[in-house]
């Protein structure tokens, strides 16, 4: 059975977002990458399987070494879609924080 992943349930585990954030200024190999991190080779390389297959990562491969970078047009449509619900709080916050600064307690 073969599962096509959510890319928001790839990024709601906090390795795969620390991994994004390892690779978003250089290219990295999955040893580099897992490096990083306390935990077995093989679970890191599986963490890579699922940005890969969510279209989160690129692969590209460099010699006998391959080294997985972001797909930045892939991070802009996540961007994309969570900026309206950024906005829609932004806005409550600055009505919150309007309504507060006028608020005087009761004594």
């Amino acid at each position: 059975m073969n599962l096509r992943r959510d890319v928001f349930q790839a990024i709601a585990d906090p390795t795969r977002r620390a991994i994004l954030l390892l690779v978003a200024t250089q290219a990295m190999t999955a040893g580099a990458i897992a490096a990083n991190f306390d935990t077995a080779r093989p679970t890191v390389s599986k963490h890579l399987a699922i940005l890969t297959e969510c279209e989160l990562l690129q692969q590209e491969q460099s010699g006998r070494e391959i080294y997985y970078h972001i797909n930045a047009k892939k991070m802009k449509e996540v961007a994309d879609f969570i900026e309206p619900f950024r906005q829609m709080w932004d806005d409550r916050f600055n009505k919150l924080e309007a309504i507060m600064k006028n608020y005087k307690p009761k004594k």
